[in-house]
């Protein structure tokens, strides 16, 4: 798709919370040219971000040639203090302000709950598109459960405003039985994102991308169609070197 090698910063937390600077040159040693930030205000692993001025941070990131066009919030920030993130987004230079889960519970919860969610997530976007930055929602597992027979992911998608909320796809469901390029075709138009994982039936475990049974070329090829922004690896429990080696897998595939 001819995007810049990404990640997802959230595997790296750890890192992030001894040593912004060294980790992100790290980062950028392994050909990483865009990352996908976590809100200080939400993660404490990355509280330390706050430490920096916006500006600050910006010429840090360039200085290691990487660019951070989208970040992670919790659901209470995008209802509280929307204005203000919508300011620090701004001056750091992100466009897409992504709601990395909305506050459900796990048990018991009704179709109604997610529909409360949406119309505040609905609230925010329609607020941040006046300021140019787009909000967005990241999938878990959690959405491809079903209530009342209905496939929550679906319904979310019936809920949302296809223009005030974009979405940020999380690949990993395949281990679950949902792939990604169903849904990208099905929902073209839709997305802004994507989070890169691969899965390998055969070991029931997360793996390095092109080691698992994630279809890629048709992945991306619906990407494309979907009108897809951005994408971020995001290998949790792996190290940077699965990052890497990922990144290079990635290079080999042709548009």
């Amino acid at each position: 798709m001819g995007i810049p090698p990404g990640t997802q910063t959230y595997p790296f937390r750890n890192d992030f919370a001894k040593d912004i600077p060294g980790t992100l040159k790290a980062l950028a040693g392994i050909g990483t040219r865009r990352i996908e930030l976590c809100s200080p205000w939400s993660y404490r692993e990355f509280a330390g971000l706050k430490d920096y001025k916006p500006a600050d941070l910006k010429k840090l990131l360039d200085s290691n040639h990487i660019a951070a066009e989208s970040c992670h919030y919790g659901m209470s920030e995008l209802k509280s203090n929307l204005d203000e993130r919508i300011e620090w987004a701004k001056e750091l230079g992100t466009k897409q302000m992504i709601l990395a889960s909305m506050p459900i519970p796990r048990q018991n919860a009704k179709l109604a709950d997610w529909d409360r969610a949406c119309d505040d997530l609905n609230k925010a976007g329609e607020q941040a598109l006046k300021s140019g930055v787009q909000i967005g929602f990241h999938n878990h597992e959690g959405e491809f459960a079903k209530i009342d027979d209905i496939l929550i992911y679906d319904h979310l998608m019936q809920k949302l405003d296809p223009k005030a909320v974009k979405m940020q796809f999380q690949v990993s469901v395949i281990s679950i039985g949902y792939k990604a390029e169903d849904y990208l075709t099905k929902y073209a138009g839709r997305f802004i994102s994507l989070h890169l994982q691969d899965w390998s039936s055969a070991e029931k475990k997360q793996v390095p991308l092109g080691k698992g049974d994630v279809a890629w070329p048709k992945l991306f090829a619906a990407a494309k169609k979907a009108g897809v922004k951005n994408w971020y690896v995001e290998l949790e429990s792996l190290n940077m070197d699965a990052t890497k080696d990922s990144y290079a897998f990635l290079k080999t595939l042709k548009g």
